[in-house]
C-alpha cells in the first residue's frame, strides 16, 4: 500500500509543461490559418487579390512540407528544449515581419519560413510530451499537447478574425509575435530539457521508415487527412447545397467544439485502446461522409454529419502521433517529422483533389471520394492492428 502511495505522484501528468506544448500547437495553427479569415483586409492592404492572399496559407504549408524531415534529421542531436525554444522563437520573427511588411513577396517569404518553424514544432511536440510523462500516460500526454489544434480551430481563428476587424490584421500578427516571446519564457521555465539522440545511425531516415508498422501509420494518416481536407477545404459548397451558405461560421464552430470532445475521449483512452479508437474514428468519419453523400440537401442531417465528422477528427492527430511514437521509440522525433510531412501533403492534396472533383462533379461528388479514401484507410488500419495500430 505504501509503495503504491509513493508511486502515485509519479503517475501524474506534468500539466504546466504539457500546457506550454499545447500553446505552441495553438500558436502554430493560428499563425497558419489566420490569413484565411482576414483575406479582404490583407488583400486591400497589400494590394493583391484574395486568391493571392490565400497563397500565404499555401506557402506556410509548403514550408512545413519541405523542411520537417530534413530539419528534424539534421537537429536530432540537439538538446530538445533549446530546439523547441528556437522553433517557437521563429514565430516571433516571422509574424513580426508579416505585421510590418508592405511587400507581398516579403510577406510570402516570411510565411514560408514560418512554415519551416512550424514543421519543426510539430515534429517535436509528440515526442516531447511522451518523454515528459510516465510511460503509462504517454498517449494521454500527447492528447494534452495536441489540444491546441482544435482550440485554435474552434476559438482562436474566429477570435483572431474578429479582433482583426477591430484593431487591424497587422496588430493581430504583432500580438502573436509577442505571444511567441512569452511562450519561449514559459518553455524555459516549466518544460524540462532532454538530450538529443546520440546514435545518428538509429535515427536515420531509412532506418526509421523501416520500423515495423510505421509505413502503415503514414499511409493511414495520408488517406484520413486527405479525406478530411477534401471536405474541409470545400465545406462552403457543401453547405450551400443544403441551403446553409450563410452558416459556414456556425458549422465550423460546431465542428471545432465537437472536435474538442473527440480529443478528450481519445486522450482518456488512447493508452489502452489506440487501435480500436483509430478504427472507430475512421468508421465514424465514413458514416458522416455517407450521410453527406445521401442526404446532402437536408440541413439538419448535414449539421449532424458535421458534428460526427468533428468527433472523429478531433483525436486523429493524437492517434497517429501516439501510434508513430509507440513504434519509433527513441527515434520518435524523426517519425513525427514524417507524420508532419504526410499531413501537409494531405492538406495540399485535399485542396487539389477536392477542387478537381468540385469542378467535374459538383459538391455532391466530394463525400463519395471521402468514403473511398476512408475505406482504404480502414482496410490498412485493420491489416496493421498487430503493429502500428494495436491496442
Amino acid at each position: 500500500m505504501s509503495e503504491a502511495t509513493e508511486q502515485r505522484p509519479r503517475e501524474r501528468l506534468p500539466l504546466p509543461g504539457l500546457s506550454a506544448l499545447a500553446t505552441a500547437g495553438f500558436l502554430t495553427i493560428l499563425t497558419e490559418a489566420l490569413p484565411a479569415g482576414l483575406l479582404s483586409s490583407i488583400g486591400a492592404d497589400l494590394m493583391v487579390s484574395e486568391a493571392m492572399v490565400g497563397q500565404l496559407v499555401t506557402a506556410y504549408a509548403l514550408g512545413s512540407l519541405v523542411a520537417a524531415i530534413p530539419l528534424t534529421a539534421a537537429t536530432r542531436r540537439w538538446r530538445r528544449r533549446s530546439l523547441l525554444m528556437l522553433a517557437v522563437g521563429g514565430f516571433l520573427v516571422t509574424n513580426a515581419v508579416t505585421a510590418v511588411s508592405h511587400s507581398y513577396v516579403l510577406t510570402l517569404a516570411a510565411r514560408f519560413v514560418a512554415g519551416v518553424f512550424a514543421g519543426l514544432v510539430w515534429a517535436l511536440l509528440a515526442g516531447y510530451a511522451g518523454r515528459m510523462s510516465p510511460e503509462s500516460l504517454r498517449g494521454r500526454a500527447i492528447a494534452v499537447a495536441m489540444v491546441g489544434t482544435p482550440l485554435a480551430l474552434a476559438i482562436g481563428i474566429p477570435a483572431g478574425t474578429l479582433l482583426g476587424g477591430v484593431i487591424g490584421w497587422r496588430a493581430v500578427f504583432l500580438i502573436m509575435s509577442v505571444s511567441s516571446l512569452l511562450l519561449v519564457g514559459w518553455i524555459a521555465w516549466l518544460v524540462p530539457d532532454f538530450p538529443g539522440q546520440a546514435d545518428a545511425r538509429r535515427g536515420g531516415l531509412k532506418a526509421v521508415l523501416a520500423l515495423p508498422g510505421l509505413k502503415t501509420i503514414l499511409a493511414v494518416t495520408l488517406a484520413f487527412v486527405l479525406a478530411h481536407n477534401v471536405l474541409y477545404t470545400y465545406v462552403a459548397p457543401l453547405l450551400q447545397r443544403a441551403g446553409l451558405a450563410d452558416r459556414v461560421d456556425a458549422a465550423l464552430l460546431l465542428f471545432g467544439v465537437v472536435a474538442l470532445g473527440g480529443i478528450w475521449v481519445v486522450g482518456a483512452q488512447v493508452d489502452r485502446r489506440l487501435g480500436t479508437l483509430t478504427r472507430a474514428s475512421i468508421v465514424l468519419f465514413a458514416a458522416a461522409a455517407l450521410v453527406l453523400g445521401v442526404f446532402g440537401a437536408r440541413p439538419g442531417l448535414v449539421l449532424a454529419a458535421i458534428a460526427v465528422w468533428g468527433a472523429a477528427f478531433g483525436g486523429a492527430a493524437t492517434l497517429f502521433q501516439a501510434a508513430s511514437a509507440r513504434v519509433a521509440g527513441e527515434a520518435t522525433d524523426v517519425a513525427q517529422s514524417m507524420i508532419v510531412t504526410v499531413w501537409n501533403l494531405a492538406i495540399a492534396g485535399g485542396g487539389v483533389i477536392g477542387g478537381l472533383i468540385l469542378r467535374e462533379q459538383g459538391p455532391e461528388g466530394l463525400p463519395w471520394s471521402v468514403v473511398a479514401l476512408l475505406a482504404a484507410a480502414g482496410l490498412l488500419a485493420v491489416l496493421g492492428r498487430r503493429a502500428g495500430f494495436r491496442n
